[in-house]
């Protein structure tokens, strides 16, 4: 008989359209799989492919303004993911940022989880999180410490339930060990290079393409950009974005958030593109460069995976500039240093180099390794 598969993914929104939500995508391209999640509003969705899809959800589905944010019930989510009963299916694949890897299983089973990362609310992003949320003093700061103290240790216990690890990069990779003490092996996420128009011809403006939260550090290129006085767009929105508008001086312009067509037209004419988080991957990054755009990025986590560094690449394979540190100085030299390497820069050759990336390298990776594990089960 033909094994049974189910895949397990946090959340599906309209509004989660990340690497993540890819990762799922490509793996239902190939696996027939049924799906799981959190919660669920994306297969009421239209415009979306998991239109009428049958999706199965947890308790927090039906919980107040959980299709608005369902991480303002992150204590909940360990409890919610243990409640889903898979008990009918052969192999589990999770695709987890937070809690799906959490999954329920028997020995009989085989678990394999394509890691984003570790689940950042409870290890690098804590404080982060705590100063976001304005929980970080009083008791109510105290009683989120504990919680997210025990959402650590679930978080390391629930990584003992699955039999083998994929991690989105080296980077990742590292954080997996770090926390979780487990191997893992590397495929990097899908991009589909081929949606991604290319163009040699750019035009006077940088671009970033972000979550207006803070760990983007979206303020940090405003602030730099507001003394280099050049032009900057940015497409995007969050929490951050009356923060960001107060602080913008004139030659930038926010667009908020965009569909895909305008956002791959300015991605394909910027003159660079411009990130100063530190990302698991950073796919953004990567498609960027499938349009032939340079990339200007803190180089630390998936950056130094993804972007060529022109100053130490050999002649013509430079696809961008890394900045060491996220300050204000830093980023405000590496646009320096990126207008007087603009010359050396091949927009088809970043586009070859996207190229690795592709949907179709990770659909041939991904299936060989399954079916690796299939063979050792």
């Amino acid at each position: 008989m033909p094994l049974k598969y189910a895949l397990v993914h946090e959340w599906l929104t309209p509004k989660a359209t990340g690497g993540s939500e890819l990762v799922v995508h490509e793996i239902l391209n190939h696996v027939d799989a049924d799906l799981y999640a959190l919660i669920d509003f994306e297969s009421r969705n239209p415009d979306s492919y998991l239109y009428k899809r049958q999706i199965g959800t947890t308790f927090l589905q039906h919980f107040p303004y959980s299709e608005k944010g369902v991480q303002k019930y992150l204590p909940l989510m360990p409890l919610a993911i243990e409640q889903l009963d898979l008990r009918s299916y052969d192999v589990i694949l999770s695709s987890s940022h937070a809690v799906a890897k959490g999954i329920l299983t028997s020995p009989q089973q085989l678990h394999i989880c394509y890691c984003h990362s570790p689940m950042r609310y409870a290890w690098d992003l804590t404080f982060d999180y705590l100063n976001a949320s304005n929980l970080g003093h009083g008791a109510a700061g105290w009683m989120s410490r504990y919680l997210l103290h025990r959402l650590r240790q679930w978080d390391v216990i629930s990584a003992n339930r699955v039999d083998y690890f994929i991690a989105n990069s080296h980077h990742t990779r590292a954080r997996i060990w770090r926390c979780y003490r487990r191997e893992a092996s590397v495929i990097y996420p899908p991009v589909n290079v081929d949606k991604f128009p290319f163009s040699a011809k750019k035009e006077d403006f940088y671009l970033i393409v972000s979550r207006l939260v803070s760990y983007k550090q979206v303020s940090l290129i405003v602030k730099a950009f507001n003394q280099l006085q050049k032009p900057l767009v940015i497409i995007g929105t969050g929490p951050e974005m009356k923060k960001i508008q107060q602080i913008s001086n004139p030659n930038i312009n926010i667009l908020g958030w965009q569909p895909d067509d305008v956002v791959k037209k300015y991605m394909s004419t910027a003159k660079a593109f411009v990130y100063a988080a530190c990302e698991d991957f950073g796919i953004a990054l990567v498609e960027a460069q499938a349009c032939g755009t340079p990339v200007i990025a803190y180089g630390a986590g998936g950056a130094l995976e993804t972007v060529r560094d022109v100053r130490s690449s050999p002649p013509g394979t430079g696809t961008g500039v890394l900045f060491k540190t996220q300050t204000e100085a830093e980023m405000i030299e590496a646009v320096k240093e990126f207008e007087s390497c603009i010359g050396k820069f091949d927009p088809e050759y970043a586009r070859e180099h996207a190229a690795q990336f592709d949907r179709s390298v990770f659909a041939r990776r991904f299936v060989e390794f399954l079916n690796g594990c299939e063979e050792k089960k």
